[in-house]
């Protein structure tokens, strides 16, 4: 008689790479050991049958502000990875900045590994940091495991994280093109970027265009270009980006591109309070639509939150004063699936944004997909159940959050990681590496 399984999961919408299907899904040892029929006898030691509830591949989300340590009252590792969990999302990329110390050598990453440690309901991997003057700790921290750099090209917002002028950022393209190091940008050229004339959102969108977003992007396209450079571009909210995009690629750069649930959902219309203040800005609908076409397009490599939390008492009226981000990541989901349904994508496409290209962008070949050998990291997700946004009742340290008290669609009913369930007491997550290791 063969081995039973550790676990077999059983749906009728079971989502792999080529679309959905009935199937069984065998887990041992932590990964998928097999794919069989939704009727075929597959002894286990335990079981699931979902019926009509869909399964999916846990998420992969590369874009996420931990800010633990230093600054963990605005986010910690066990609420940032509950919240993880509790969206579907079963593998996260911490960012650099807003911890303290940033990581912007190996040293710092060791000090964010130590707190993050036994801490992490999901798998968590790091980002490292380009700022000026640590040009000679780019190859380290690549050693070190992290899976790129990030630089901003405007102000950051915290003092300890600076931007790179063109000379920066050329230079630091150079460094990380010798050892095939990947860069990832926040683009907005700050020659465009002005102080919000009044408090309002109104004034605080005129005082972000998309012309700066857009000679950002071209600027990092061009030395990417002269450089043979690996880049990236992070939460693209702006239309006018999408066409340097593409051009830039079908010259044979070596760009990429993101965008985020906010720029997918919201609209500058229907802004009511700073919870919805980030930067770049969250735009008009036409621009949201646009959008969309590029996601449905590919020219987006997908949809990750940029989870950037802070503190109530940070978040201000005033929109010139307020700090800049949307708390997402538990609703990320949900949120695309509502706006993605409307839309008339299927659950394949929400997945192939938030799951399979995330992690094709990482090099994580063992997360985004239920496949054969991927780890056995599965979501069970109701598309059909609707529910009001509580901020209060969502993971993340503090209740702020621009999806509060919006009605959305779609319910994550079980968070299994590497075929263990999440149940938000016991952290199960490892650390993921990138870069050299």
């Amino acid at each position: 008689m063969a081995e039973p399984f550790d676990l077999v999961v059983r749906s009728r919408r079971v989502v792999t790479p080529e679309g959905e299907r009935a199937a069984a899904v065998a887990v041992r040892d932590g990964r998928i050991a097999a794919l069989g029929g939704y009727d075929d006898p597959l002894p286990a030691a335990d079981a699931a049958d979902l019926g009509g509830l869909a399964l999916l591949p846990g998420l992969v989300d590369t874009h996420v502000h931990v800010n633990e340590p230093g600054r963990a009252h605005w986010e910690g590792f066990a609420s940032a990875t509950r919240a993880a969990a509790a969206g579907g999302v079963t593998a996260i990329v911490d960012m650099p900045l807003n911890s303290l110390p940033p990581t912007v050598d190996p040293e710092a990453l060791d000090v964010k590994r130590r707190a993050a440690r036994g801490r992490c309901h999901v798998d968590v991997g790091f980002w490292g940091g380009a700022i000026p003057g640590n040009l000679a700790q780019l190859r380290p921290l690549h050693e070190a495991g992290v899976f790129g750099v990030k630089c901003f090209l405007s102000p950051s917002g915290v003092e300890e994280f600076p931007s790179l002028d063109r000379s920066g950022l050329r230079a630091a393209l150079t460094e990380l093109a010798a050892f095939d190091g990947l860069l990832i940008a926040h683009a907005e050229d700050p020659a465009l970027l002005a102080e919000p004339a009044g408090p309002t959102y109104p004034e605080f969108l005129r005082s972000r265009p998309q012309e700066a977003e857009r000679r950002a992007v071209e600027q990092v396209a061009e030395l990417a270009a002269e450089t043979g450079a690996r880049a990236h571009i992070v939460h693209v909210s702006a239309a006018a980006c999408l066409e340097p995009l593409r051009r830039a690629r079908a010259e044979g750069v070596r760009i990429t591109a993101e965008t985020c649930p906010h720029y997918l959902t919201l609209s500058a219309e229907q802004v009511t309070g700073p919870a919805y203040k980030c930067c770049p800005p969250i735009r008009e609908a036409a621009n949201r639509d646009a959008l969309w076409e590029a996601l449905a397009e590919g020219l987006l490599m997908g949809v990750v939150s940029d989870h950037s939390p802070s503190p109530a008492e940070m978040k201000v009226p005033d929109f010139a004063a307020a700090w800049g981000g949307v708390s997402s990541l538990q609703l990320g989901l949900p949120a695309v699936w509502t706006a993605a349904r409307a839309r008339g994508f299927g659950l394949a496409d929400v997945t192939r944004w938030m799951a399979e290209g995330p992690a094709r962008f990482a090099g994580l070949p063992g997360k985004g997909a239920i496949r054969v050998g991927a780890d056995a990291d599965l979501v069970v997700f109701d598309p059909d159940a609707g529910f009001t946004v509580d901020v209060a009742a969502l993971h993340h340290r503090n209740p702020v959050s621009a999806y509060d008290g919006h009605e959305l669609t779609g319910v994550v009913r079980r968070t299994w990681l590497r075929g263990t369930a999440v149940d938000f007491t016991t952290p199960r997550g490892r650390f993921l590496s990138g870069g050299a290791r």
